[in-house]
């Protein structure tokens, strides 16, 4: 299966580091005109190793996300594809129940819900206009159970990308744009995945592997070309679907 995206434009989400920029290397080197968006101001140096367009934009705002979508679009005169893989734990993976409060609440729904809400609505009528797109939305394994971090706000943020997903594939199914998820396991991808995994005992890491079938952790690249399959041609009857990769969890 040949999987390109020639004349395709991409824009990702979180793509400062780890599977976000796995993702823009997979989507450019498929051919597609790509632009990534990260709060993190490095997304600029990101862009220019990468010869792609970089925003720096904080997407929890509904303004500043619209903003994003109509300098694409004013760029390219097109926004195909929405690969959106802003979020994580924001450095609260430890976080105890006693410890939850409205602001530190806040700012993880803010950062794995609110970012893909925001940039779904400004981008559905862009795509509507040529009764094609894609949203692929980057989940977790931990918005299909409880989540090792022991992170209550992560988990049941996750358990909301996933349900915006589904939400989004009905609404927008008939304007001929798809919406689905990828829900990855412990990729080593970032500063609070690298904590968690070093955090772990030699027997609880032991432990973790043994529970996968294919006996390793994955890499950002096996998210990326999870989220680029859902995103091509080749999968235009799949929507409001969740894709685990978690290297074969039970």
């Amino acid at each position: 299966m040949d999987i390109r995206f020639n004349n395709r434009t991409v824009l990702v989400s979180g793509g400062a580091q780890g599977i976000g920029r796995a993702i823009c290397v997979g989507f450019r080197d498929a051919g597609a005109r790509v632009h990534v968006v990260d709060r993190d101001p490095r997304i600029m140096q990101v862009g220019q190793e990468l010869g792609i367009t970089a925003h720096v934009a904080d997407l929890s705002d509904q303004a500043a996300a619209a903003g994003v979508v109509r300098a694409v679009v004013a760029a390219e005169g097109r926004l195909d594809v929405l690969a959106l893989a802003a979020g994580g734990p924001c450095g609260l993976g430890g976080l105890q129940l006693a410890e939850i409060n409205d602001a530190n609440w806040d700012r993880i729904m803010d950062a794995n819900v609110k970012t893909g809400l925001w940039l779904s609505q400004a981008a559905a009528p862009e795509m509507a206009k040529n009764k094609w797109g894609r949203i692929v939305i980057v989940s977790s394994g931990a918005g299909l159970r409880a989540s090792r971090t022991g992170l209550h706000a992560y988990t049941a943020a996750k358990h909301a990308a996933i349900g915006l997903t589904r939400q989004l594939s009905v609404g927008l199914g008939p304007l001929g744009i798809t919406a689905n998820t990828v829900a990855p396991g412990l990729i080593l991808s970032g500063p609070d995945a690298i904590d968690q995994w070093n955090g772990y005992s030699e027997e609880k890491k032991t432990q973790v592997l043994a529970q996968l079938s294919t006996g390793r952790l994955g890499e950002p690249e096996d998210i990326a070309h999870a989220v680029m399959f859902l995103a091509s041609e080749q999968a235009s009857w799949i929507t409001g679907q969740v894709l685990p990769v978690e290297g074969g969890r039970p």
